[in-house]
């Protein structure tokens, strides 16, 4: 029993220490505000509080000194900016958040219920009232750090100016429905998330950057990108489809719509996807391109070469259609060469072969490097036509690549 009173004994001596030196910061904190300077060391101490007295993270008091000391730096600050003695925009930004998370974290406690179960928040209204008028430095805050390239921090920035809408401090601001910079927000934090390469931000707030028409093309650009990242082909694919289908000619999803249906062999449905492109622009040089080598991989040879030669009539500096017409000769002649009499077949085969050659010949001046592509066709053009010169050149060719 003895025992038992000497430990109750120690604890409430312990308990004792704690409630004088937490009392002793609190006073020394307040000293240091009225001073009107050492802010910072009146956060200081409350910081300490906070994270070493576990009485103190439920004191209303250390979190109102708190948000006080943070409040005056804010405000010697911004007087720099108002005098012209500085143009520290990171640090406006920085004390704003920071102001702003202590006054969430006072929110919670002073917002907890108390013997009788009522909730009456004593400093809710005020420091709401406050806030408010300096969330549009949380909004700078992100695009000041856009432009450092400090995705991350310019990600927690939109983050905390949007989470303001669900968050019990600002209750009645319906900050949803009355900020039109919102949608502007998510979309930039779309951006960060985009930017990071972190599918989890970049989907966080996608669905309201929706609604900044302005940026639709790029915010779905942004979202299959994470979708990609993620390996979320469904979304993937039904994202790209949404973007094509907003914007037939936005530069993203078109290519990568043709090239997830010509690797997935659902070479009707690229073909489809290039025929509907032709719709809202005939003359698209892109678009054509697509559908020429869609047509050839569908071993539709005499569409896919009318498709390469509309193409070469209008830009004729454009290497691949003269390598999709030719190709698609070449696989024309040899199908005929694979069939039963293959003798009765002499003539269409080398037409075939000749009609081959420019197209090839082209391809080869148009596009040097590609060796591995114009080679073994022309190899199989100067053997089947006899052009012992031009067949020797390229045979020389092959030889040295090996």
């Amino acid at each position: 029993m003895r025992k038992i009173i000497t430990i109750t004994a120690l604890l409430l001596a312990l308990l004792s220490a704690d409630a004088m030196a937490q009392k002793k910061e609190i006073a020394q904190a307040r000293t240091y505000i009225k001073s009107g300077k050492d802010f910072d060391k009146a956060e200081q101490l409350m910081v300490s509080v906070l994270q070493n007295d576990s009485a103190g993270r439920h004191n209303k008091r250390v979190y109102q000194l708190l948000f006080e000391s943070v409040r005056l730096q804010y405000e010697a600050a911004n007087e720099k900016v108002y005098l012209k003695q500085s143009n520290d925009t990171a640090a406006i930004c920085n004390l704003t958040s920071r102001l702003f998370a202590v006054a969430t974290l006072l929110d919670s406690v002073d917002a907890l219920p108390d013997r009788k179960g009522r909730i009456r928040p004593e400093y809710r209204k005020g420091n709401a009232e406050e806030l408010n008028t300096l969330r549009p430095n949380l909004y700078l805050g992100g695009t000041y750090n856009i432009k450092q390239a400090d995705y991350l921090t310019a990600f927690r920035f939109f983050d905390l100016y949007i989470g303001c809408d669900s968050l019990p401090l600002f209750t009645g601001y319906n900050y949803r429905q009355t900020d039109a910079f919102i949608p502007v927000a998510a979309y930039w934090a779309t951006f960060c998330g985009y930017k990071l390469a972190q599918p989890t931000l970049t989907l966080k707030y996608a669905e309201q950057a929706l609604r900044d028409t302005s940026k639709t093309s790029y915010t779905l650009q942004y979202m299959a990108e994470a979708y990609r990242i993620a390996g979320d082909t469904a979304a993937y694919v039904k994202t790209l489809t949404q973007g094509f289908q907003a914007n037939p000619e936005f530069v993203y999803f078109f290519p990568r719509l043709i090239e997830y249906y010509t690797a997935a062999g659902q070479l009707e449905r690229a073909l489809q996807t290039a025929e509907e492109a032709l719709q809202t622009n005939p003359h698209s040089e892109l678009f054509l391109f697509a559908k020429s080598t869609t047509l050839l991989h569908l071993q539709q040879y005499d569409e896919c070469i009318a498709v390469s030669d509309t193409l070469i009539a209008r830009n004729d500096s454009l290497a691949e259609p003269y390598f999709n017409a030719g190709t698609a000769c070449l696989n024309q002649a040899l199908a005929l060469e694979q069939k039963q009499n293959p003798r009765l077949y002499r003539n269409p085969i080398r037409q075939l072969y000749q009609k081959a050659r420019p197209y090839m010949e082209h391809y080869r001046q148009l596009a040097p490097d590609e060796k591995d592509k114009w080679a073994p066709a022309l190899y199989r053009i100067y053997l089947n036509l006899n052009m012992g010169r031009q067949f020797e050149e390229i045979d020389g060719i092959l030889n040295r690549k090996q």
